[in-house]
């Protein structure tokens, strides 16, 4: 079989392993069943889980058999990993909607047909019917309060206030893992670093039932070489659905990531080969800006297709060039043109504040239809619309079409 963990390692995905050397010659001899989790918190995937996407997909493809546990019975609780808050809690309703958004997505990554196919299972159907006192009897003696409380998932949520609620979060998806396991002969869960607590609690309860088959393993999160999470801009976070960020504004984003995360970018969110990956970042200088334009590219193409890649990189180029092609920019229609300057950078998403934008405009980093605006007063008119729609445009790289 190939080699898929060197793939994965080669490649910067691998963060942490339960049992290493286990997992390696694992991964050589047999087709594995694996799972990865997804809480249906929102009706569209983000950026936050495409490196499990993509994970998925290099495991597929190198012959391993793709579980996606949809959480629609967690995510009545809330995963408390990486939260400083609980979770507000979500109506069945909710969660099915989102689950069903969630297949369509998916399916750009994994094929569902075939000897390996992935399938998509939902812990609802086995969360939501168990007996707390059987439960609490068979599984919750088999957890040490004490050696939870020393988790980071849940050192976090202490000093303003843990429930039981939140508590009962290891406990349900290290049952997911066991239900797994027993059902589909599910032998690894995978997931970000993040959720590396929760992966130890399912791989130590199949073990202390009796089975030595269970095994974790953890990605890299997507970060910024400061440590911050990818994905979020002025409008919030990078939806994979083309309805809640654009193709255009999806492909702008990974056009300017700085020049010390392209080659991340490119190994962890495309296909590309390394020795083309290498080929494009080991240069020097502006010609960093090929290696983005590539990346920003073959990212888009992944979620939205080929055609609106290149459109977006049609767009781009034309903006850039002064052509000013303004059919893929993001647009937003106002109701009303006599509204402030400020008003219309907050709608449009380009500051997420008032205070943001009056910052913006006094540093002179605000233009519209490329006249420089430095009056935090400016009041949109007829005049400005007189092409029937306005550009408004951040620095050199945003641009915003506004249509009355």
């Amino acid at each position: 079989m190939t080699d898929v963990f060197k793939i994965l390692e080669e490649r910067g995905f691998v963060e942490q392993m339960t049992h290493p050397d286990e997992i390696r010659e694992l991964f050589k001899k047999e087709s594995v069943p694996f799972y990865i989790g997804f809480d249906p918190t929102a009706d569209s995937l983000h950026v936050g889980h495409f490196v499990s996407l993509m994970v998925a997909s290099i495991m597929q493809k190198a012959g391993h058999k793709p579980i996606i546990l949809i959480g629609g019975g967690t995510a009545t609780i809330g995963d408390p990993s990486g939260k400083s808050d609980m979770r507000r809690m979500m109506s069945r309703e909710e969660i099915n909607h989102n689950v069903e958004c969630f297949k369509v997505q998916m399916s750009k990554f994994l094929n569902f047909d075939g000897p390996n196919a992935a399938i998509i299972v939902n812990n609802a159907d086995w969360l939501l019917n168990l007996n707390f006192i059987d439960f609490m009897r068979d599984i919750g003696t088999l957890f040490s309060v004490n050696k939870m409380l020393t988790a980071e998932c849940y050192k976090q949520r202490m000093e303003k206030g843990l429930t039981f609620f939140e508590l009962g979060y290891m406990l349900m998806q290290s049952y997911d893992f066991l239900h797994l396991h027993d059902k589909y002969g599910c032998k690894l869960q995978m997931g970000g670093n993040d959720q590396w607590s929760n992966i130890i609690g399912g791989v130590e309860l199949i073990r202390r039932i009796g089975h030595s088959d269970s095994y974790g393993l953890t990605f890299k999160l997507l970060t910024t070489k400061e440590g911050k999470k990818m994905g979020k801009t002025e409008k919030g976070a990078l939806w994979l659905d083309s309805t809640k960020t654009s193709p255009y504004e999806f492909y702008q984003y990974w056009r300017n990531v700085a020049d010390e995360d392209v080659k991340k970018v490119l190994c962890l969110l495309t296909f590309l080969p390394l020795e083309k990956i290498n080929e494009l970042c080991n240069v020097e200088g502006e010609e960093i800006n090929n290696a983005k334009k590539v990346a920003a590219y073959e990212i888009t193409k992944l979620i939205h297709g080929e055609e609106a890649a290149k459109q977006a990189e049609d767009a781009a180029n034309n903006l850039f060039s002064g052509n000013g092609a303004s059919e893929n920019m993001p647009t937003t229609k106002l109701e009303n043109i006599d509204i402030s300057l400020i008003d219309a950078i907050v709608k449009t998403g380009i500051a997420p504040s008032k205070g943001q934008a009056k910052i913006l405009i006094n540093q002179g980093g605000i233009s519209l239809n490329d006249n420089k605006i430095d009056d935090i007063t400016y009041m949109l008119s007829e005049k400005d619309f007189s092409d029937g729609f306005a550009i408004l445009k951040k620095g050199k790289k945003t641009y915003h079409k506004l249509i009355k």
